[in-house]
């Protein structure tokens, strides 16, 4: 199973760059991901219509058997042993592909939503998109320790 993390716009902080890159590094030694940082509407500034044009940029990019998995604040909760679970059962039933899709700044389209298998949370606190990356990163490690057995590396 493939795991593809989409986002838009580029990782700003350079310490956070590097501590996402840190938990991927160490993701790679259980499972197979890429990353797409699509480009951000510019010269748009009302909201509808960069929802939308980073839509489409979305959508371009998935493909029908993705299980589409969108970071939103109203979405589901796990605790890390129940996210492990989760990506395992994914795993065992052969899933192609789970794709975590993070919006830009203005979040996500009514309709990638409408689209997600599965709204996730990652907390009842807001965190910056920067932030939400890092932590998805940093689950998505734990959660594959978990899975193995392996004690989890800080």
């Amino acid at each position: 199973m493939k795991l593809s993390l989409i986002w838009i716009d580029k990782t700003k902080e350079q310490h956070l760059i590097e501590l996402i890159d840190k938990y991927l590094h160490r993701l790679a030694k259980y499972a197979k991901y890429n990353i797409l940082e699509l480009t951000p509407a510019r010269n748009q500034t009302e909201r509808t219509a960069v929802l939308e044009t980073e839509a489409k940029a979305i959508l371009n990019v998935l493909t029908p058997e993705s299980y589409k998995i969108v970071l939103d604040e109203t979405g589901r909760q796990f605790s890390s042993t129940a996210f492990a679970r989760f990506l395992e059962k994914h795993q065992i039933a052969s899933t192609k592909e789970l794709v975590f899709i993070i919006g830009g700044h203005f979040g996500l389209s009514e309709g990638i939503k409408r689209q997600a298998d599965l709204m996730l949370s990652l907390s009842s606190l807001t965190f910056t998109h920067d932030m939400a990356r890092l932590i998805l990163s940093e689950q998505l490690y734990r959660a594959y320790t978990i899975i193995n057995n392996h004690p989890y590396q800080k």
